[in-house]
């Protein structure tokens, strides 16, 4: 797939954006000990004012009047009650993108199409809040109860059609809300194709159900126009190193994964590659074979490419928070990956996707 032409020159993208504050040259230990509120911080100047301008324009195709006003905070989230979107911080500025991948070994939403996959997502939620949508019976009858506890952890299943494939780890089975929003990014989503791509799923009905929503709801202005901005940036007092702490508690990858052996067997061990030839990153390996293995996988298995996607993520996500290297020669690395990769898909479409956290 060609690179995107850029949307706007006057603005940075995501690896050119300001460098200007001076913890941007500070090391870890030091910029982790820094409070949120004072990275001084917003997105108006970043590549992420693009990323809104972009959703805003899909939105206006639709026809709808309806347009989210976005602040940063601590992580991706809708507030009830605000039709707006919260962005995490790290998003503005390639040093806070540095520490997040080290300290969590991902960037959420750290390109430009992962952006606004999400932003898709979060304006499902805040669409739901400024037409105050879920009040609706039809609404209920479509996505269940909207009022239900959110869970800790959700049990994917991998195979079922009533939900549509947006965000990764099958989220629209997490919550009614999170269906909804899903759902609603899907439909949003420019060439999505989604009544071909949904033909004879359960989940084609959600789909129409949102392309009637749409009909009914362009050029009428939100019930809801809170423009508050709840967590806000500038309001947290907390240290980088105390956010990512309770971070890490939250979503336990400060604990080893039960296949973290696995992954080191696969890559060899040391002493298998000439010791004159520096040892290529498992996570640089990774994702130069995934296109193929995606395929070949799923091939194998029979298999929906998402589902080998999503074990694929996971795996370069413990790859890169390891920091593995492939220490045995390329043919062999790439035969353990395809098998290891195999085993982990047909788990999944088993049953034997875990709990995830929420």
């Amino acid at each position: 797939m060609p690179a995107p032409r850029p949307l706007f020159r006057a603005r940075p993208g995501p690896d050119r954006a300001r460098s200007g504050p001076a913890w941007a040259r500070w090391d870890d230990e030091t910029l982790l000990s820094l409070r949120l509120c004072d990275l001084g911080l917003g997105v108006e100047g970043t590549w992420l004012e693009g990323c809104l301008e972009r959703l805003h324009r899909e939105l206006g195709r639709k026809g709808l009047a309806f347009r989210p006003h976005a602040w940063l905070s601590t992580e991706w989230f809708a507030p009830d009650g605000v039709p707006g979107i919260a962005i995490p911080f790290y998003l503005a500025h390639p040093r806070l993108m540095q520490l997040e991948r080290r300290q969590m070994g991902t960037v959420e939403g750290g390109t430009l199409a992962a952006c606004l996959r999400i932003l898709r997502h979060e304006a499902g939620h805040a669409f739901d809040t400024a037409y105050r949508l879920r009040r609706r019976r039809s609404w209920r009858e479509h996505f269940g109860p909207a009022g239900a506890p959110y869970p800790r952890f959700y049990r994917p299943r991998p195979r079922s059609r009533r939900y549509v494939q947006h965000l990764e780890w099958w989220y629209a089975q997490s919550h009614p809300a999170e269906d909804f929003a899903e759902t609603f990014a899907v439909w949003l989503t420019p060439g999505s194709r989604w009544r071909e791509v949904y033909a004879g799923w359960p989940a084609l009905r959600k789909l129409e159900y949102l392309e009637s929503l749409g009909r009914e709801l362009k050029g009428q202005a939100p019930s809801v126009r809170s423009r508050e901005r709840p967590e806000s940036l500038a309001t947290l007092r907390t240290t980088l190193a105390e956010h990512y702490r309770e971070r890490r508690n939250h979503y336990g990858t400060d604990l080893p994964e039960p296949y973290d052996g696995e992954l080191r067997r696969l890559f060899g061990s040391p002493g298998t590659q000439p010791a004159a030839r520096r040892p290529e990153l498992a996570g640089a390996f990774l994702r130069r074979h995934a296109p193929a293995l995606r395929t070949e996988v799923a091939g194998l298995l029979g298999a929906p490419p998402y589902a080998v996607d999503q074990v694929l993520r996971e795996v370069l996500l413990r790859a890169d928070r390891l920091r593995l290297r492939r220490r045995c020669a390329e043919p062999l690395a790439r035969r353990r990956l395809k098998a290891f990769l195999a085993v982990r898909v047909a788990a999944c479409l088993g049953g034997g996707v875990g709990d995830v956290a929420l």
